[in-house]
């Protein structure tokens, strides 16, 4: 087929490809479909294959030229893009349909033109991206930190029991209860029930978050509880309403908590023979957590510099595609029919809606960060090399203590498996070329828990 191109560009990062058809490809692949149509199709006082033309154009004619035009729109535009000298850079996203623009129209006489919009990948202005100076908190592992992660230990190692049934419900306490909002006449709002939810009291480890309000009640009471939560609480479904909502309470237990002693420690692992011996595997392991949050922190803290001086126009459909992948972890993890996705997704001023415009901006800074890295990459030339590919086998086979060779049959069992692992090499060495090429220095004191628990963000 003999076709022409144009390419412009268009705003965040979007393409119009206009493309010509000479007018003989049009009247040619219109003459093909009606010989096809002729040989199979069967109209009453004709013999299969015999129908006359000239009978199927008055009968069909609308419906012949409408799958012409819509045949040579996919076969002209499917061989624009899968010419290999059409520029890398203007192929279109694998998220982004290209759509027609107009409705183009068959005119015999003339060449068919028609375009198509879609999106491409951005490409990105890599501004000053060394010589940077960026403050990572100063933080270090207390035996208050310590202790934390002992009374952690504790409560996994507790012994829970069943309380008197006149015993009234106390902070720390393991509750079980259902429970469903009420509607202002005091009825269970359908879809908001909840059975046999367990969670321990004063956890604040429930949607509601009725722990004080459950302080008090005996097995098999039931309240009804009012709450009007705060304009900046963290479930925006909640976030200032007032709600109401009914609870009973079906099973009460306590915990007996085991003493912090040798005894302890040699019953959460042989290895150990004293509390010591715990609490020194505890400081190893949580330094080991704390190096890796703070390498983290520098690399993200030196994205965020570079992200300034290195503009980008994200695509819609990029930032709609990390969208969509988080909603269906989410609703993964709710374990919810696959089937009910879509709709839920439909739903722009539901969860997903809510939770979308949540996430933009994270999603939008995370991209970002994802092309300076790999506009890095091709600024400097980096890859992995099949060296480096062997020497990462090694590594994976000695930390799991697993014979090279399984390791590398199964990282090349699959391509995708072994792209993965490439791109992580490749991670990795930008990583450390940005840290050898900027200075980190600490900023204020931050305590590890605050650390993990993303607090006072400005600083962290």
């Amino acid at each position: 087929m003999t076709i022409s191109k144009e390419i412009t560009q268009l705003e965040h990062s979007a393409i119009k490809l206009t493309i010509t058809v000479d007018k003989e490809d049009l009247k040619a692949e219109y003459d093909q479909i009606v010989a096809d149509y002729r040989k199979t199709l069967q109209i009453p006082g004709f013999r299969k294959g015999k129908v006359p033309k000239t009978v199927l154009e008055r009968k069909f004619g609308d419906s012949l030229k409408a799958e012409t035009l819509a045949r040579i729109l996919d076969r002209s535009v499917t061989q624009v893009f899968e010419d290999p000298a059409f520029p890398e850079a203007n192929r279109p996203l694998p998220y982004s349909t290209p759509e027609v623009q107009d409705e183009p129209k068959l005119d015999w006489e003339t060449d068919l033109v028609f375009s198509v919009v879609y999106e491409v990948l951005p490409q990105i202005t890599l501004g000053t991206w060394q010589g940077l100076v960026v403050a990572i908190p100063d933080v270090k592992i207390t035996d208050e930190d310590i202790h934390r992660e002992l009374e952690v230990i504790r409560e996994r190692n507790a012994i829970v029991f069943d309380k008197d049934d006149e015993a009234g419900a106390a902070t720390d306490d393991v509750v079980t209860i259902q429970y469903s909002e009420l509607t202002d006449t005091g009825e269970p709002i359908p879809g908001t029930e909840r059975q046999d939810f367990v969670f321990t009291l004063g956890s604040g480890h429930n949607i509601y978050h009725v722990d004080d309000d459950m302080i008090g009640m005996k097995r098999g009471e039931t309240r009804d509880i009012e709450k009007t939560y705060p304009e900046d609480f963290y479930d925006m479904d909640l976030a200032g309403k007032t709600k109401k909502i009914r609870v009973t309470l079906t099973a009460l237990k306590e915990k007996d908590l085991p003493e912090l002693n040798d005894d302890f420690a040699q019953d959460v692992d042989e290895k150990y023979k004293t509390l010591e011996d715990l609490k020194a595997n505890i400081q190893a392991y949580l330094t080991e957590d704390l190096e890796e949050r703070l390498h983290t922190n520098k690399i993200n803290k030196l994205l965020e510099k570079i992200m300034e001086t290195s503009p980008v126009d994200i695509p819609e459909s990029m930032i709609r595609f990390q969208l969509d992948a988080r909603w269906r972890n989410v609703v993964r993890r709710m374990q919810l029919p696959a089937a009910e996705i879509p709709n839920l997704m439909e739903k722009k001023d539901g969860t997903f809606g809510v939770l979308a415009e949540a996430w933009r901006p994270e999603v939008i800074k995370a991209l970002h960060s994802r092309l300076i890295v790999e506009a890095i990459m091709k600024d400097q030339g980096i890859g992995a090399s099949d060296e480096e590919v062997e020497q990462e086998y090694a590594h994976i086979a000695a930390r799991a203590k697993t014979p090279v060779e399984e390791i590398r049959s199964y990282y090349e069992a699959e391509a995708e498996r072994k792209d993965l692992l490439v791109d992580a090499i490749k991670d990795r060495k930008v990583n450390e070329l940005l840290l050898a090429e900027n200075t980190i220095k600490l900023g204020n004191p931050v305590s590890y828990h605050d650390l993990i628990e993303h607090k006072d963000s400005k600083e962290l």
